[in-house]
């Protein structure tokens, strides 16, 4: 769109390309909550052949698709929350146990054979990420008033998804392997894991479409699947969801599953112009 157009435009506009739409007031209230660009223009490819929809195409089948990955994100969020905690306190118990609660950040307790400077680089995030919180968050306060440190245990608390995936990263081999033994899975496997979660994450978070979701950052995933036939070397939404689930434990992992089981479920009843399996082929579920 070169101009303003008013919703009620829109939707004209969008009936002008073929697109039926059964209740218009339901219609306008959905763009006007989520916006056009949000339902439309980010789901509708897959309604299209080239730039033609596909006959018979209706704005509340494309509405649905939007509305299932909404719920789809809002449970990958909630899910990955759950890994970053325990990951957070396995990383935090295993740095104390073995350096202390002071003196873990020197360099002797980072992996030796990375660059120097980029483990100085992790070493002022952190310090850049304490000095934001001092006079914000309460642990940060004390522990640096009363002792002048920050032990491991608060530490994790104010770090994102995304450090404590590099932090982990930069750890001895020994110290990542104690971590990822609690999961069964090796630590350049974990290492690989949480990298792809923190792009979901950061996904489900800004409302990037999830459901299509494809990293080049490549997972080692015969580790999880020795079956699954991997076309290339990107990882899908599908290969992320079967890792979350070796993260989770079994109460976890049961509810992760059937949320999505049930999103998926509600999805299959709203489509007619495609079927479920055109959506599971795209998040990369293998076709049986």
């Amino acid at each position: 769109m070169k101009e303003y157009k008013s919703n009620e435009e829109l939707l004209n506009y969008l009936i002008s390309k073929g697109v039926t739409i059964k209740n218009k007031e339901l219609a306008l209230e959905a763009i006007e909550k989520y916006t056009y660009y949000s339902i439309v223009n980010t789901y509708k490819e897959v309604f299209k052949n080239n730039d033609t929809y596909l006959d018979n195409v209706t704005f509340e089948e494309i509405y649905s698709l939007y509305d299932f990955d909404k719920n789809l994100k809002s449970i990958f969020l909630k899910y990955s929350l759950e890994i970053e905690q325990v990951i957070k306190s396995l990383i935090a118990n295993t740095i104390s146990e073995k350096y202390g609660v002071k003196n873990y950040l020197e360099y002797n307790c980072f992996d030796q054979s990375v660059d120097k400077d980029y483990i100085d680089k992790i070493r002022l995030n952190i310090d850049e990420e304490i000095s934001k919180n001092y006079g914000k968050h309460a642990a940060i306060n004390h522990y640096k008033d009363s002792y002048g440190f920050i032990p491991p245990f608060v530490l994790v608390k104010i770090m994102t998804m995304g450090e404590i995936s590099r932090y982990y990263g930069l750890l001895k081999q020994v110290d990542r392997q104690n971590v990822s033994k609690y999961f069964k899975i090796s630590d350049k496997l974990l290492k690989q894991i949480l990298l792809n979660i923190t792009l979901v994450r950061n996904f489900s978070a800004h409302n990037n479409r999830l459901y299509t979701f494809h990293s080049k950052f490549f997972i080692s995933f015969k580790e999880i699947d020795k079956t699954y036939n991997i076309s290339d070397k990107s990882t899908n939404l599908y290969m992320i969801m079967k890792c979350m689930e070796r993260l989770l434990d079994d109460v976890k992992r049961k509810q992760f599953i059937n949320l999505v089981n049930n999103e998926l479920d509600e999805l299959n009843k709203k489509l007619n112009v495609i079927s479920i399996k055109n959506i599971l082929s795209i998040m990369g579920f293998p076709s049986e």
